[in-house]
């Protein structure tokens, strides 16, 4: 152990000495103190790294000499010992935010106890994490080679984010390392399963197919509509389920989560043809064809998304849904704040669908700004900064204005993003799509194992430009790279988050129930 050192302030000090002992037999070292004046000298002189504090001194007070640390030294651990169990007396200690809080008498253990909670909790917890993942390392890689359907995915998906966010708190590397290596292995055959079954999925055959964009709305947030009651989908643009976990603890001060779930993003895993579909409830060659005004080519300039409003509406009328609903997309900061300030106006819509597309324009933000990047170090790091901004967003507000009006929520999302690290060569002419992780063109030349190609577009209901027009799809953390400038090209791009292409991350995206606190 290393040396730890407590500082002890009890009036009652002498009484305590078998305790000091016992904690000193334990390779602690104590230094103690019978009054707040003499404990704040000695803290003023030397580091401690924790501090017991008897609550009723002679002099000054336990509670003020509680206050006069945490004015100097606001990180300092420091665990109050008092007699008395009044509510009053707790609620101040706590409030000035003490670490524990012992009743006398007190017994070694239980000072044993608070001390391991307090200065080893994070090492003691990194332990057992560490220890319990490698327990079940092989089991979850018998499990990812058994051949699992599209409800098995989704649990093995949430599986492994569970692990990711216990274990970015350890100090192993290693162990981050093989879970790395155990997620590249789900992903590369995640990727078979779904070039085996995707074509079945979107045209209809056999009944064993997923939840997909095209039928969110139709399988989720229509049921949920009840007359009279305002129901607000909020979709975060580019959500991975990983940031929904992030971002859960803070919602759930204001909502309970009813539902949990994971549906299939449709390929490509893109704002344009994912959330078009979403708000349509159609593959993106049936919007062209039904409704050929709301649909924007790829090759052509401007926004590819600027009619969800009315496909959403068409898909209303569509399913006999004669209600009263509102759309609002939120692309900065002044947007978000007239809306959150402007929210009764949406509370006698039926239905309330509000787009945030802050998520997207972080994962560009952090490929063209190197500060970002930094910020974004990693998959932690990304989670972070995602929190972070949701945490002081209008976003948020927003929720806590519904959760005092009683109005449940859905929060959900159009696609994924995965951090590449492979670049896969491709030669397309110049008409080809820039997206990294998918191409559509003519004449692509490519090395056809490396990828998942679809010659004819048809089959998966996308457009095509031309008549020798295919799409391919990067798998796992691959991206695409063209032979020119192929270094420079590499370089800049990888371990990017991008999407797209085929990825637990971009496919497997969350679809949220919420109903509001009593």
């Amino acid at each position: 152990m290393e040396n730890i050192s407590i500082l002890w302030a009890d009036d009652e000090i002498d009484l305590l000495k078998p305790h000091v002992l016992f904690l000193e037999q334990k390779g602690y070292e104590v230094v103690t103190s019978n009054n707040g004046d003499d404990a704040m000298d000695l803290i003023r002189e030397r580091p401690f790294d924790i501090v017991f504090l008897d609550e009723h001194m002679p002099g000054m007070s336990g509670i003020e000499t509680l206050a006069e640390i945490k004015a100097i030294y606001p990180n300092l651990p420091v665990v109050m010992i008092t007699k008395s169990e009044e509510e009053s007396i707790m609620e101040e200690a706590i409030g000035s935010k003490i670490s524990d809080y012992l009743i006398k008498p007190v017994n070694p253990n239980q000072i044993l106890l608070s001390l391991k909670k307090n200065l080893e909790h994070k090492k003691l917890i990194s332990e057992k994490t560490t220890m319990a993942y490698q327990q079940e390392f092989r089991t979850i890689g018998m499990d990812i080679s058994m051949g699992l359907n599209h409800d098995e995915w989704v649990e093995m998906y949430k599986r492994l984010v569970r692990w990711e966010l216990d274990l970015e708190k350890t100090t192993d590397d290693n162990v981050l390392d093989i879970l790395n290596m155990q997620k590249t292995e789900a992903n590369q055959v995640f990727s078979k399963y779904i070039e085996k079954n995707y074509l079945d999925w979107i045209n209809g055959r056999g009944d064993d197919k997923p939840v997909m964009s095209p039928t969110l709305f139709k399988d989720k947030v229509f049921p949920m509509l009840k007359e009279g009651k305002p129901l607000f989908v909020l979709l975060i643009d580019n959500l991975r389920y990983d940031q929904w976990k992030a971002i859960q603890p803070r919602i759930e001060e204001f909502y309970r989560v009813d539902n949990d779930e994971i549906y299939y993003s449709i390929l490509p895993t893109t704002t344009q043809y994912a959330r078009n579909a979403i708000f349509s409830g159609l593959m993106p060659t049936e919007i062209d064809k039904r409704h050929p005004q709301y649909w924007t080519p790829e090759e052509a300039e401007g926004s590819k998304n600027q009619f969800e409003g009315e496909l959403l509406g068409e898909q209303l009328k569509r399913f006999g849904k004669n209600i009263k609903y509102g759309y609002n997309k939120v692309l900065n900061l002044d947007a978000g704040k007239r809306l959150s300030d402007n929210l009764s106006n949406l509370y006698h819509n039926d239905l309330n669908v509000i787009v945030y597309n802050f998520v997207d324009m972080l994962s560009h933000a952090r490929t063209e700004m190197e500060i970002i990047r930094e910020l974004a170090d990693d998959e932690a790091a990304y989670r972070s900064l995602m929190l972070s901004w949701f945490e002081h967003s209008s976003l948020l507000d927003i929720i806590k204005q519904l959760s005092e009006k009683q109005i449940p929520v859905i929060i959900t999302t159009d696609h994924g993003s995965v951090k590449v690290e492979d670049p896969v060569k491709i030669v397309g002419d110049r008409n080809t799509t820039t997206n990294l992780r998918y191409k559509a063109g003519r004449n692509l030349n490519y090395e056809s194992k490396q990828v998942f190609d679809v010659r004819n577009p048809d089959d998966i209901f996308l457009p095509r430009t031309n008549v020798s027009t295919s799409y391919v799809f990067c798998r796992n953390r691959d991206f695409f790279a063209y032979p020119n400038n192929y270094n420079y090209y590499v370089k800049y791009y990888r371990n990017t988050f991008q999407h797209g292409g085929i990825s637990l991350e971009e496919m497997l995206i969350p679809i949220i129930t919420l109903s509001p606190k009593a």
